[in-house]
């Protein structure tokens, strides 16, 4: 990915060609949100991109964690129910469920921001929708962000709940966390900041290494009563939002000129907490305003954090003069988008649905902003007043987004005193090269998922399990009804195991040795050949145990037995349709890590999706043109005409069609087909009030099929 620079070339790797879960750190300035970007243009991993807070998932262009996986705000105590008034808002939809099943990987950024207990859910529902009881539901994990910058948030009450079950409130003391194990690598280069001597400074103020000379150093750029020159922009960077309000209102105030007020234009799904800027801006010719997002046209006229002046301003808007460029910048609104994941049912592939658009200029009064608004953003010149620093990282946030130890002003000294370290940061962040991979591990890791993935693709005990799932069901519900398909699944679940799973274990011990033994084991045209001709074997034995799968069906009046039958038997169908469809691919196309994955998470949305339920009105406009017939019913025409009979006098009388005949007399009327009344009380189910109500009916229905295909009852007559 970035040949000079092999921290981010290790990260890729690890992203693209293992299942490792990955944490990249690094101080300010040294390329963590460059790679995310890219990542998300490149990666043919699905991926889902969250982030704690509304406006780093803005800037992540991804959406939050309690949005996506519809958390509650409250503390998420492990082992524990969430109990609420609206336990409906977190319930998943069927397109949810399908999202969270098919992707490969989450990002969060500011992972620093991260509770233990949010990833702790976070790992719970994945657990739960994907059906897996590995850590993060089998999901790979990226997590990016500094942890000498922004800290999660706890209140104490929160706290004195959630310490009995975690060590920190930070994210690596995560329950779900400890079970893996998790690579990490540290960005050094910074991209940010060229001055070694400031450099320095910032990495002792980091690693809380400020000694007296260090603070010596960085306190000869504390100016008492500096006034910016009129030709330099700068902006003062504050520990409390009130501060930088009043500076910025007062700055505005004293400006003698008009004021003009821009309102936003805001629609469908854009939460307060997640605007960019004021939705009411108001600015005058002459105010220092920055701007806060990039300019994505051409020109690139601008950049997130770029500093500026107004210079000529009307109700129809207004250009700012670039401190960095002395060019004006005729400003134009532009827009924010408020996100969340679907499916593409046409493409099968993940993409981002616009809930809500935020219209604004993209600038904001920045005489003075707090430091936490900071993060993320790069200034040329400010002023820094963070003597009262407060939390975690605060002085060292400040301190990083200035691009010079020049372009940078205190406006009160700074004390050792200011500098907040953590020590239980300290302590982690001290064991984090126990965790840094070498080019050994990488390719370890790398060997193991390919190998790991082709046992996958050869492994049959899922479709066994669901077989036997179904055999279960119909010794429980349909003992005496279906026996031809109890016998063939018992003969397929035997070929099943003779030619498919024990075959399997031999065809293991052909292509372990080869990846294992090889450097080269992707490319070898040797193991490439057997993985092609394995597919070929498996597929060809697979087909008849699929095409009896695919046409498995069975009626019942039971709603609770019928909601277990159609789950089981979906199951089976969909297992079956994936592992044929990747097995043709991998006999036609060879495997190679990226293909193969991409192709399992389309194959499996396509054929979720041609098993999807149709709404609940063409449902009801189905039902009475199609009938689905059971596999064991020997006349199915005769069938389909007498339930489209019983869903007809069902809908006159407005009463469930088991209540006109039930489903086990409808087998036996459909497969013995008696002629008379005398013969019809012989079936089971049918009593006299059914006869006597129906009977003539079902016997017109029987008399007519009879006739029309030259055959005969198969009941005696009473006598």
């Amino acid at each position: 990915m970035t040949p000079d620079n092999p921290q981010l070339d290790r990260a890729w790797r690890i992203i693209e060609n293992t299942n490792m879960h990955l944490f990249l750190t690094g101080k300010a300035g040294t390329g963590k949100t460059t790679f995310l970007k890219n990542l998300t243009k490149s990666s043919p991993k699905r991926m889902i991109v969250t982030a704690p807070t509304g406006i780093a998932a803005i800037n992540a262009e991804g959406m939050t964690i309690h949005s996506f996986f519809q958390l509650p705000f409250a503390p998420y105590v492990p082992d524990t129910t969430f109990q609420s008034k609206e336990n409906s808002k977190y319930r998943f939809g069927k397109e949810k469920i399908k999202l969270i099943r098919s992707i490969d990987l989450l990002v969060i950024d500011e992972i620093s921001m991260v509770r233990a207990d949010l990833l702790d859910a976070v790992d719970a529902v994945l657990r739960r929708y994907r059906h897996s009881h590995l850590p993060f539901g089998g999901v790979q994990l990226l997590m990016i962000g500094d942890l000498q910058q922004l800290a999660p948030v706890v209140k104490q009450e929160e706290w004195e709940m959630l310490s009995k079950y975690y060590d920190t409130p930070f994210f690596f003391s995560s329950r779900a966390l400890s079970e893996t194990f998790y690579a990490t690598i540290e960005l050094e280069q910074t991209y940010r900041q060229t001055d070694a001597h400031f450099l320095d400074i910032l990495n002792k103020i980091r690693q809380n290494k400020a000694d007296r000379i260090t603070l010596e150093q960085l306190n000869k750029r504390y100016m008492p009563n500096f006034v910016p020159p009129a030709d330099e922009r700068y902006i003062q960077l504050t520990t409390h939002n009130i501060l930088a309000q009043n500076i910025n209102e007062r700055k505005l105030a004293e400006i003698d000129a008009d004021a003009f007020t821009y309102t936003a234009e805001i629609k469908g799904k854009f939460p307060e907490y997640s605007y960019p800027t004021d939705e009411t801006l108001t600015l005058k010719a002459g105010a220092q305003v920055m701007f806060i997002k990039n300019d994505h046209s051409m020109d690139k006229r601008y950049y997130n954090g770029m500093i500026g002046e107004i210079v000529t301003i009307d109700e129809d808007g207004f250009v700012v003069r670039s401190k960095d460029y002395h060019e004006d910048i005729q400003v134009e609104r532009e827009v924010w988008e408020n996100s969340r994941y679907v499916l593409n049912e046409q493409t099968q592939e993940i993409r981002e649905e616009v809930e809500g658009t935020f219209v604004q200029y993209p600038v904001r009064l920045a005489w003075a902003i707090t430091i936490h608004k900071s993060q993320g953003l790069t200034f040329s010149h400010a002023i820094i007043d963070a003597k009262d620093s407060f939390a975690h990282g605060q002085v060292y946030v400040a301190l990083s987004r200035c691009r010079t130890l020049e372009g940078m002003v205190l406006s009160t000294q700074l004390g050792a005193e200011a500098i907040i370290s953590d020590n239980v940061v300290n302590s982690y962040t001290s064991t984090l090269a126990q965790r840094t991979p070498n080019e050994q591990h990488l390719e370890h890791w790398e060997k193991n998922f390919f190998h790991q993935l082709l046992q996958e693709l050869f492994n049959f005990s899922l479709i066994e399990k669901y077989i036997e799932d179904v055999i279960r069901l119909i010794n429980e519900h349909f003992f005496d009804l279906y026996p031809k398909t109890k016998q063939q699944l018992l003969e397929h679940n035997r070929t099943l195991k003779s030619k498919l799973i024990d075959v399997a274990v031999r065809f293991s011990n052909q292509y372990t040795p080869i990846i294992s033994s090889q450097d080269d084991y992707a490319s070898s045209a040797h193991l490439q050949e057997r993985i092609k001709q394995g597919a070929k074997y498996f597929a060809q034995e697979l087909s008849p145990i699929a095409e009896v799968a695919m046409t498995l069906a069975f009626a019942t009046d039971n709603q609770q037995v019928k909601k277990r039958v159609d789950e089981c038997t979906e199951k089976l169908k969909l297992a079956c349709e994936v592992k044929m469809r990747l097995l043709e691919y991998t006999h036609e196309n060879g495997f190679q890590v990226n293909d193969h994955l991409k192709q399992r998470a389309q194959l499996t949305l396509k054929a979720e999706g041609d098993m999807e339920p149709a709404s609940s009105s063409s449902r009801k406009k189905k039902q009475t043109e199609k009938i689905v017939v059971p596999s064991e019913i020997e006349h199915p025409t005769l069938y389909q005409a007498i339930v489209k009979w019983r869903l007809k006098k069902a809908s006159e009388s407005a009463l469930p069609p088991y209540c006109i005949i039930q489903q086990k007399a409808l087998l036996g009327l459909t497969n013995l087909m008696p002629d008379t009344k005398e013969a019809m009380s012989l079936i089971p189910c049918m009593g006299k009030i059914t006869i006597d109500k129906y009977g003539d009916d079902v016997l017109e229905i029987i008399k007519k099929y009879l006739l029309d295909n030259n055959l005969t009852t198969k009941l005696p007559c009473k006598k």
